[in-house]
């Protein structure tokens, strides 16, 4: 609009400078604006608890670069269910589309964790499937595990809803993906007509996942599934490296070494006791320990007062074994801490919220827990036993007969006399009776030294004593 005189009259010079103007800032900011950004992650590995980590820390990373989207690189003959079930709720959850191209193999675990993803892209001569849950020896495992990856699985092919369709007229909802397919590659009861038949689980070349909903398109690298499918002509590739430490922390995670470092603390501690002095039954179960801590609490899964209620529960059990007598409430208080720390150690909770923690999680670490305190009980009560006999352990203890070597009459003679303790007993020792050193057990649990005390057996070419 233009002034004249006190009026306003319009040009037609001014509306074209107008819309020039227009023009050229949308074409700058055109210019400026960045290009897309899309975030690889390889899963070409076993599904355990170090793809889990991978997954992890590269959908975090993803997010800090703010990126367009997420592609999984896979190919993977399957592996660990609960690492399974944590990265598909992950990528069910992600603020971030996620998408798959499998390359060649998405088999089992691979299978749930396809489904989860927006998109499936798949490479000619790939497969998709086979999702009956296995034991390590491959053979399959009792219905009840299978009601629930069952579940899983359908679960997951619910999760991305139905499509709205008119056909002459009606209207009619169809699955996205069909979640009784997803079962059918789980249980081979299941019969779908025109696809499979009962008796066989279900497994997918690419072409028959195009065909019946479980592949969004067939292409050979990321790349192509980036520009032909993704829609992104001009893009930048970021991708996820895995460090060494990565690596080291989902050893570490993994269920069986989890368990295997409660045996050794457990096994620790009771070697401990049973000699005297600090020696290499607890620098094992210390080193057990930190390595068993030390990763929860760096992933963020054990906070500080996990890990005291552990510290806490052993300090109890000590003081029940050597300062208490009997076994008693410290004692049963120091076994519920010291469970209790190393099975909250694993589960997701903030000081007892347990609200994002489910069932499955809870039992998972509870079994962790109970077989490795059981194990290691019963691996050193076997070990106390074969320790310096036979077998190859002998070779730990002194293979001398030390019935032949020490003289019996005279230790028989020291039952019933009394002496001082020569160094602390808990509960094994030295005491000194007339002058001469013996090697001894305490019956009355811990005894300081200097203290009275008196054989009340002999065993093994080895005294027994008591507080008089």
């Amino acid at each position: 609009m233009l002034y004249n005189g006190g009026k306003t009259m319009s040009h037609p010079l001014l509306t074209a400078l107008a819309l020039a103007l227009f023009l050229l800032a949308s074409a700058l900011h055109a210019t400026a604006k960045e290009k897309a950004l899309v975030y690889k992650i390889d899963i070409k590995k076993e599904i355990d608890h170090t793809a889990w980590i991978y997954l992890h820390n590269g959908l975090s990373e993803a997010r800090a670069l703010k990126a367009d989207a997420v592609l999984l690189h896979m190919n993977t003959y399957g592996g660990a269910l609960e690492a399974a079930d944590s990265i598909r709720t992950a990528i069910l959850y992600s603020p971030i589309p996620v998408y798959v191209f499998i390359d060649n193999n998405a088999a089992s675990a691979g299978a749930l964790i396809s489904i989860a993803c927006q998109k499936i892209y798949m490479r000619k001569g790939a497969n998709i499937g086979a999702a009956t849950v296995v034991n390590q020896t491959g053979e399959a495992l009792p219905d009840k595990y299978q009601s629930y990856m069952r579940s899983m699985i359908r679960s997951t092919a619910e999760a991305h809803g139905k499509d709205t369709l008119v056909q002459q007229g009606d209207t009619v909802y169809r699955w996205k993906r069909d979640p009784a397919i997803a079962e059918a590659m789980v249980d081979d009861r299941i019969a779908i007509p025109n696809l499979i038949d009962s008796g066989k689980v279900l497994t997918f070349t690419a072409q028959e996942a195009l065909r019946w909903g479980y592949c969004d398109g067939i292409a050979e690298t990321p790349e192509e599934v980036i520009t032909r499918y993704l829609g992104y002509d001009d893009y930048t590739l970021e991708s996820y490296t895995p460090s060494w430490y990565d690596d080291v922390k989902g050893f570490f995670m993994n269920p069986v070494i989890q368990g295997f470092l409660i045996i050794l603390i457990v096994g620790g501690i009771y070697f401990e006791m049973q000699t005297p002095g600090l020696g290499f039954p607890s620098a094992a179960a210390l080193i057990a320990a930190i390595l068993y801590f030390a990763p929860l609490y760096i992933d963020g899964l054990a906070e500080n007062w996990e890990i005291l209620l552990f510290v806490l529960g052993v300090i109890l059990i000590l003081l029940e074994i050597f300062v208490i007598p009997g076994f008693g409430v410290a004692g049963v208080s120091g076994i519920v801490l010291v469970v209790g720390g190393l099975t909250m150690s694993l589960l997701d909770n903030s000081y007892f919220d347990f609200r994002n923690v489910s069932g499955a999680d809870t039992g998972r670490a509870s079994l962790i827990v109970l077989l490795g305190l059981g194990l290691g009980f019963a691996a050193t009560l076997w070990l106390s036993e074969r320790i310096g006999r036979k077998g190859p352990l002998r070779k730990m203890a002194l293979e001398a007969d030390l019935e032949e070597a020490v003289s019996t009459p005279l230790l028989n003679g020291l039952v019933g006399r009394e002496g001082i303790a020569a160094t602390v007993l808990r509960p094994s020792g030295k005491v000194d009776i007339d002058g001469e050193l013996y090697d001894s057990v305490s019956e009355s649990g811990f005894i300081e030294k200097g203290a009275r005390v008196k054989v009340i057996r002999f065993e093994n070419a080895q005294i027994y004593v008591i507080r008089p």
